[in-house]
């Protein structure tokens, strides 16, 4: 049990606004709400903050590894929670911790590792899992032979992810709308990515259930003048989300201007899609057995091919504000109150209002994280 606690001397940004002269007030492990800083209850501690801002923990989507561990490589409880704890010191309070196209063996062992973690409050949302219904003409790093179709034994696992917040990424080509609609009814979010499909393609599955998209810009057919493609249908389908790595490799900073102004920041969030690397002092890993090499902030495989990002969820963040010139407002509920509402998780995370879990991150004037709180305990980083 934590003492209840009042937070003063930072400006406070609730998921919505910016505020000013306001105390945030938190007990046990849930956020009370914000007063005038004159107001704070006398059973109150109060831990006086020199300056920065206090933020909503932010909330990474899709994360392959961190802290020198990769989940395919190691698909176990451990690797996921050394992936959580790699984040924090760029204030991410909890993952999706997410497996590539692998062996079905691979997927089972990370889904049940998810649903360890889960149980531990440690940081761990449950899983995305980015394949293997994927289109060969856009695989990225996904490896050839681990890409195939659905079959029947795959429901097995697929099954088990009923209950547990998760993201499937798939082709909409490569998938049977019944298969999609069942995919959905066990309420797992559904994302197009590493495809080919056309934008009625796009659609059709959209009226099944899908509702995302992985990676915008990325491993999916472009907009073109007679084929709107994946694109197209992403920034038309206004009641979908999108997730996008800001980072100036993977996305053409014009290319993300227009998907804010297709959907509306409102319906975007800002996903890491990193590597082993980021929190770890590692400039390779290996990945299928072949080594990825990080050259001059890109991580490559030997073809040259883009292998995840090499960036944080904070990275991120810091590039919408000083290359996109965007809002503070909007880049902090791009990487925290957006991606909970994807997850229909924002009644437990993503904003201060009350009752939500008190994860916090303190980011100093120089754009340092200095304090974290996930649960209303402070986290050592």
């Amino acid at each position: 049990m934590t003492s209840p606690t009042a937070l003063i001397g930072a400006r406070i940004f609730d998921g919505f606004r910016v505020h000013a002269d306001s105390a945030l007030l938190f007990a046990d492990d849930r956020i009370v709400g914000l007063i005038p800083t004159g107001n704070i209850p006398t059973d109150y501690r109060t831990i006086q903050l020199a300056g920065g801002l206090l933020a909503p923990g932010f909330i990474d989507l899709q994360i392959n590894g961190g802290g020198g561990v990769l989940l395919n490589n190691v698909p176990t409880e451990q690797t996921m929670l050394t992936m959580a704890q790699s984040q924090v010191p760029f204030g991410v309070t909890r993952i999706l911790p997410t497996v590539i196209s692998d062996s079905v063996e691979v997927t089972d062992q990370a889904i049940s590792a998810a649903q360890r973690c889960v149980k531990q409050d440690s940081g761990v949302l449950g899983i995305h899992i980015e394949g293997p219904f994927f289109s060969g003409e856009k695989s990225g790093v996904h490896r050839a032979d681990k890409i195939r179709a659905l079959v029947s034994g795959d429901w097995l696992w697929l099954e088990r992810l009923a209950g547990l917040p998760s993201i499937l990424t798939l082709a909409p080509e490569r998938v049977s709308a019944e298969a999609i609609a069942r995919i959905a009814a066990l309420g797992v979010r559904i994302c197009a990515g590493h495809s080919n499909a056309s934008s009625e393609q796009v659609v059709a599955a959209h009226e099944q259930g899908l509702s995302g998209f992985t990676h915008l810009y990325n491993a999916m057919s472009q907009l073109t003048g007679r084929e709107p493609g994946v694109v197209g249908a992403a920034l038309t389908l206004t009641e979908t989300w999108a997730g996008l790595i800001a980072d100036g490799i993977h996305v053409h900073p014009t290319s993300i201007q227009t998907a804010l102004n297709s959907k509306g920041f409102e319906r975007i969030f800002l996903v890491s899609d990193a590597m082993a690397t980021v929190g770890s002092p590692l400039t390779q890993f290996e990945l299928y057995g072949e080594t990825i090499q990080l050259r001059e902030g890109r991580l490559i495989n030997a073809q040259g091919r883009l292998a995840g990002s090499a960036i944080s969820l904070l990275d991120a963040v810091k590039y919408c504000l000083d290359t996109l010139n965007l809002p503070l407002h909007q880049a902090l509920a791009m990487a925290s109150r957006i991606p909970a509402e994807y997850m229909q998780l924002d009644h437990q995370y993503g904003s201060f209002q009350p009752g939500r879990r008190a994860d916090i991150c303190l980011i100093n004037d120089a754009w340092g994280i200095d304090k974290v709180w996930r649960s209303g305990q402070a986290i050592a980083f």
